[in-house]
């Protein structure tokens, strides 16, 4: 008989990658099955996609199954037939309801990139770049019905400088959860791991984020469109719009930028200076546009972008009309 755990994993992002990657080269972990969500289209000719974990799996060489609802009785009664002893869960995009939360010999864990209970909920990385946070981290939670509500029983932390772009960090708070996970499923199973409940006085909830989200208002401090920057790349984007000098108004993604002490001359107005764009934002601050994308182009400098206007200053929009 084998005395490797059986495990199940389910996830769907990027942060699962690592994760999924630690167990399935484990000598320690029987990894018996991987779970993500359908294939989904993408890009312009929609052209069906795997998850970014299920094609990470497939690139492995395994079979990556795809479920819509994992809480079926059908595909629950799948889940019982393999008798793991846990179920791995990070960034599914699905919640359990009892039944499968009742599969597992052991428990239920799932991987969430926050220092619960701050930041249970959809968007933790997000959330965290916005609000300026000075440190981030993953718990190993036990699942329950709640939402994130689980007791944890371990936390790793990993500290921020504020340059933190949100796909970069997902991928190190997964990497900082792969170096632990098979240890603290070791730990979890032999009793030496005891999960510890969460404070209800430091709960914070955070949701999906929405393309709205990415929005800028020009009304804004430039440190906070500055922060929405970073931690909305890649996806919905930092999107504002510019009246460029024939009057046509252009979305553009600001994809890199700076807060400046050069003033610019009002509110969503442009200071004069040859190849840069440095924009006016509330509290009489100033953003310095560094790279953008334009609409239907690709990723640029400010200086390319301002020789395409021949010498004319954009005019930003104060709020995004869309």
């Amino acid at each position: 008989m084998s005395d490797k755990l059986k495990v199940v994993f389910l996830g769907s992002g990027p942060i699962a990658i690592p994760v999924m990657r630690a167990l399935a080269v484990s000598s320690e972990i029987e990894l018996t099955a991987v779970i993500s969500q359908p294939d989904r289209p993408a890009g312009r000719k929609r052209v069906l996609t795997p998850t970014p974990l299920a094609q990470a799996a497939i690139d492995l060489g395994l079979d990556a199954v795809r479920t819509a609802d994992v809480n079926t009785p059908e595909f629950t009664e799948y889940l019982r037939e393999m008798k793991p002893d846990f179920l791995c869960v990070v960034s599914f995009g699905q919640i359990l309801k009892s039944a499968v939360l009742a599969v597992p010999e052991i428990c239920c864990v799932n991987v969430h990139a926050s220092l619960l209970p701050r930041y249970r909920g959809a968007s933790p990385i997000v959330q965290a770049i916005i609000n300026g946070d000075k440190r981030a981290g993953v718990c190993f939670m036990q699942m329950e019905r709640g939402l994130d509500s689980g007791p944890v029983f371990q936390t790793l932390t990993m500290e921020l400088d504020g340059s933190e772009y949100a796909d970069s960090l997902e991928t190190e708070l997964g990497e900082l959860a792969a170096e632990h996970t098979v240890e603290t499923l070791q730990k979890i199973a032999d009793g030496t791991c005891a999960p510890v409940p969460q404070d209800p006085a430091g709960v914070t909830v955070c949701r999906k984020i929405a393309k709205r989200d990415g929005f800028v208002s020009w009304n804004s401090s430039a440190p906070v469109i500055e922060a929405m920057s970073r931690a909305y790349f890649p996806w919905p984007g930092a999107v504002t719009q510019c009246r460029i000098a024939s009057g046509k108004i252009q979305n553009i993604t600001i994809c890199s930028a700076k807060v400046s002490d050069i003033p610019a001359p009002a509110t969503a107005l442009c200071a004069d200076i040859p190849g840069r764009i440095i924009v006016g934002c509330g509290d009489s601050t100033s953003l310095e546009i560094l790279e953008l994308i334009p609409s239907g182009g690709k990723r640029m400098s400010a200086a390319s972008f301002r020789n395409g206007l021949r010498g004319a200053l954009p005019e930003f929009i104060t709020e995004l009309e869309i």
